[in-house]
């Protein structure tokens, strides 16, 4: 059945990053970076936003009738450090987005695809304190995967681990910012939006340098099915192998503490939470340390609940974290 899901697909993964790929009406394309420092103190996260999914703006649109998701672009920039984090969402309108094979541009900031790195040139304002957050960042896989899977039963929703190991040059002087470390690229994509399919799900990637890997997926639909995937890679990025579960096992971590986001994680890991890099209404990231025994290495962790992001209260807090500057 996976292969024939798979079949159905769009192209998601192909030579280079696919910045030119089609997006469906009503539909969303991302690609998202997360790395940390050699260090371990500090951190970030970018993410590239085509039908921008948490936007409440894109919800509204399709809320009236089809919407056009290049009318909703944004470059979400995130840098966490042992003291300050620094938020940056803005998004922006059809008139502002530039991509091609090799190029994505939304307003300021540019990511490009030379062939063999992923260079990032950000230029954004991070909210809600005012604050330029200007830099670039250089993103060397150590090896860059073609596969791509299924994330719900009706193959709605992709996944691309196009690099689950990277070496990453970060240069930010506004900031003061400047580190090298490892990082994990990866995209995903759906011809429909996500609280369509979707009540929630849990991603987790394990990772140690110089180690194997695992990344693991656990979605519930709207009609209660449960499923998760492990994917597991080498210390080079090469995927092994891929682990399909019915109804997949959780162990309950605590909740955030302003929002009580549940945020459970595989047993297998063990896991307790080092720390909680965002605790909002619908959407939690943790950094977790495995606790079993054969499990070395730290843990990213997200937890999305979709049904919350849905709520007209939610909606209404949104704007405060992602402002709309359709024609800056």
């Amino acid at each position: 059945m996976r292969d024939e899901q798979r079949m159905r697909q769009p192209a998601l993964a192909r030579a280079g990053l696919c910045f030119d790929e089609p997006v469906a009406t009503n539909g969303y394309r991302w690609w998202y970076l997360d790395a940390f420092s050699a260090d371990g103190r500090a951190g970030l996260t970018v993410i590239a936003f085509i039908g921008s999914v948490f936007s409440p703006y894109y919800a509204r649109a399709r809320k009236r009738g089809p919407a056009d998701p290049e009318n909703h672009c944004s470059v979400n920039v995130i840098f966490y450090g042992p003291r300050k984090k620094y938020w940056t969402l803005t998004e922006r309108g059809r008139n502002e987005l530039e991509r091609d094979v090799t190029t994505f541009r939304v307003g300021p900031s540019c990511l490009h695809w030379d062939g063999d790195a992923l260079h990032i040139d950000f230029n954004e304002w991070a909210v809600p304190l005012p604050r330029r957050v200007k830099g670039s960042i250089t993103v060397i896989p150590l090896s860059l995967n073609n596969q791509c899977v299924a994330l719900d039963s009706a193959a709605q929703h992709r996944w691309w681990p196009a690099a689950p190991v990277c070496d990453v040059d970060v240069s930010c002087p506004s900031l003061g910012i400047g580190w090298r470390g490892d990082g994990y690229l990866d995209s995903n994509g759906g011809v429909v939006p996500l609280e369509s399919t979707f009540t929630r799900w849990h991603w987790m990637r394990r990772f140690a340098a110089g180690l194997d890997g695992e990344i693991h997926y656990d979605t519930t639909e709207n009609n209660g099915r449960c499923a998760g995937l492990t994917l597991r890679h080498d210390a080079q990025g090469q995927l092994s192998d891929i682990l399909e579960l019915e109804q997949p096992p959780e162990l309950a971590l605590e909740p955030t503490r302003w929002w009580r986001m549940h945020r459970p994680a595989r047993p297998e890991l063990g896991a307790r939470v080092l720390a909680t890099f965002e605790d909002t209404p619908f959407y939690a990231r943790s950094r977790l340390l495995p606790t079993a025994s054969h499990a070395t290495g730290e843990v990213m962790h997200e937890s999305l609940d979709m049904q919350r992001f849905t709520r007209p209260w939610v909606q209404m807090l949104l704007p405060f974290r992602m402002p709309r500057r359709a024609g800056w």
